[in-house]
């Protein structure tokens, strides 16, 4: 257990997220093919599950129309579809397409393969990178 008041905990706590989000804006910058929102939404659905435009906006953090702007993109390149909410006729339930999963399998492949050949070059062990993981996965999944 780490002490949380600790200021050397917390300023490797800031640096932990600030160096996460410049590793994935760096693999991002190596898919020109694919755009950042749509790996980004495509990820969200394959976290979330079937949902919907709402709460699709409220965990992205953006608005409502902004949200179904970027699904009706998706729906025309075959990502994702669109299915009837079963309890609210107003409203669709959002799920990703075989394809929309293959292209999301295609990016992190071409993720892991990027960051793995740093990882290679900067010398660090697969234990290492294994507790790494760990400890990301950890804080990730704690409630």
């Amino acid at each position: 257990m780490v002490d949380v008041s600790n200021q050397r905990v917390r300023q490797l706590s800031n640096d932990l997220v600030v160096l996460s989000a410049r590793l994935v804006r760096e693999v991002r910058r190596n898919h020109h093919d694919v755009p950042t929102a749509t790996t980004r939404l495509l990820s969200l659905l394959d976290e979330l599950g079937p949902s919907t435009v709402g709460a699709m906006a409220q965990a992205d953090r953006c608005s409502q129309p902004t949200m179904t702007g970027h699904v009706n993109a998706l729906v025309e390149r075959g990502w994702v579809q669109r299915t009837p909410h079963p309890d609210d006729a107003r409203s669709s339930v959002v799920s990703m397409t075989t394809a929309g999963r293959q292209m999301l399998i295609s990016v992190r492949r071409r993720n892991a393969a990027l960051v793995a050949e740093r990882i290679d070059a900067s010398g660090h062990t697969e234990e290492e990178l294994a507790t790494a993981v760990a400890v990301l996965t950890d804080v990730l999944h704690h409630d």
